[in-house]
């Protein structure tokens, strides 16, 4: 007598697999489909995180630059033309990743150094003014002290734009403005 088929001869739990019902042969290709697009969303967001830090660094340091050719003596600390020029040469990679470019602005600050202690603590553009300190050049305790200020600003575009809505409506990054601004006391 011939014997009766058992009811999961053709399934798992008998060792066979049917068919293509539990095929396993695609999953692999369906799990690296689904997860492409979050680990290209993660490297261009790596990417866009190097250049956001890469020209943070060239705003200030094109900042730090304008300040130190403003730094060397009195004329240069009044001299706002060649300050921006040596804080836009200093930032010479700055114009691929903005829109706008660098804005330079530059001015003499003052104050009195008394041990230390600086007397107005910041120093002010306004104190180096006779007109409006009567004692400008001069401190009454201390010594006086010439400071240049720059400020550098420019504008960080990404690298991609992304529609405001839809899927990837989350990954919205918008330009980015940088200020940085370096004082350097100038030599006299």
């Amino acid at each position: 007598m011939k014997a009766k088929p058992e009811i999961y001869a053709n399934s798992r739990k008998g060792g066979k697999v049917c068919g293509s019902l539990f095929s396993e042969s695609g999953q692999s290709l369906i799990e690296l489909a689904l997860l492409t697009p979050l680990l290209l969303i993660l490297v261009i967001g790596i990417a866009e995180m190097g250049r956001f830090s890469y020209f943070a660094i060239l705003v200030g340091n094109a900042a730090r630059a304008g300040a130190a050719w403003g730094a060397q003596n009195l004329p240069t600390s009044a001299d706002t033309a060649d300050i921006k020029t040596a804080a836009q040469n200093d930032c010479q990679n700055c114009g691929s990743l903005s829109t706008t470019g660098l804005t330079v602005t530059s001015s003499p600050v003052c104050t009195c150094d008394n041990a230390g202690s600086l007397n107005p603590n910041p120093p002010t553009a306004a104190y180096c003014n006779s007109a409006t300190n009567a004692t400008a050049g001069s401190c009454t305790t201390g010594h006086w002290v010439v400071m240049v200020q720059v400020t550098t600003t420019g504008t960080f575009k990404p690298m991609f734009t992304y529609p405001a809505s839809g899927l990837f409506g989350f990954l919205k990054i918008p330009s980015l403005t940088f200020s940085s601004t370096a004082t350097q006391r100038v030599a006299q």
